[in-house]
């Protein structure tokens, strides 16, 4: 069961982009960070790739948003077919009252068309949750990726739990009994693999995992199917399917 304690551990817990990229990029990279968002380019095996992210945990407001959209159109623009490293550390979106006047989800939305628009042209995009991924600031980084991966000690979830018990009015004893059986109430990155959100934990050598990352065609989305056979999402493709063939579930 998820304490207080241990929600607070994994906060004040971050990880050291620094030494992540040394061990991602061993052929050199000038990744700099100015107020949390992590630019620049690195080599894999031999060739550029553009990388932005975050870092600190932090929230994914306009101004981080309108960042990264900046560096993936620049790289749309100026290197064509160059592959994309998104970096998610973050705490989901920002949640100020002036980023929500001024609508930080249109913001928001306007990163993930960037990211579909690199994609369209020819670009890999690969995600990777190094520390910390929650909510919205989730979804238009890692999971918008072609296929987003994750460290083992990551933390991934929509909500913690204590949160959504106050928010549903589930008593948080039966959202943790959930829990135990379905991937969609738990956190960490295994029940995001479970359910197709998360293509694979990478341990050992991670420049080797981000080659291969890299070299993997996938133009295809798989990860509803993933789902399906990894038991985390039972339904998705089927409804998928029932709307692509114009049949009813069962």
């Amino acid at each position: 069961m998820q304490t207080a304690a241990n929600t607070a551990a994994e906060e004040i817990r971050q990880v050291d982009w620094r030494a992540l990229a040394q061990q991602l990029f061993p052929q050199g990279h000038d990744i700099a960070e100015q107020d949390n968002f992590l630019s620049g380019t690195a080599r894999v095996d031999g060739a550029a790739v553009t990388v932005v992210g975050t870092t600190g945990h932090t929230p994914i407001g306009i101004e981080i948003a309108l960042a990264q959209a900046a560096e993936i159109l620049k790289t749309v623009r100026e290197h064509p077919g160059r592959a994309i490293v998104i970096l998610v550390d973050t705490q989901g979106q920002r949640l100020r009252h002036r980023d929500e006047m001024l609508g930080i989800n249109s913001y928001m939305a306007h990163l993930g068309k960037c990211v579909e628009l690199a994609r369209r042209s020819g670009h890999r995009v690969v995600g990777l949750v190094y520390d910390q991924a929650l909510s919205g600031g989730f979804i238009t980084s890692g999971l918008i990726a072609d296929a987003c991966y994750a460290l083992p000690d990551a933390t991934i979830r929509v909500m913690g739990l204590p949160a959504m018990a106050r928010i549903t009015k589930v008593p948080q004893e039966r959202l943790t009994e959930l829990a135990r059986s379905n991937p969609v109430f738990a956190p960490g990155p295994e029940n995001y693999l479970r359910m197709g959100g998360v293509a694979g934990i990478w341990n050992g050598d991670l420049a080797q995992a981000l080659r291969e990352a890299l070299a993997v065609d996938r133009s295809t989305d798989r990860r509803a199917i993933d789902g399906l056979e990894r038991g985390g999402r039972k339904l998705a493709q089927r409804v998928i399917d029932a709307v692509a063939d114009d049949v009813p579930l069962d």
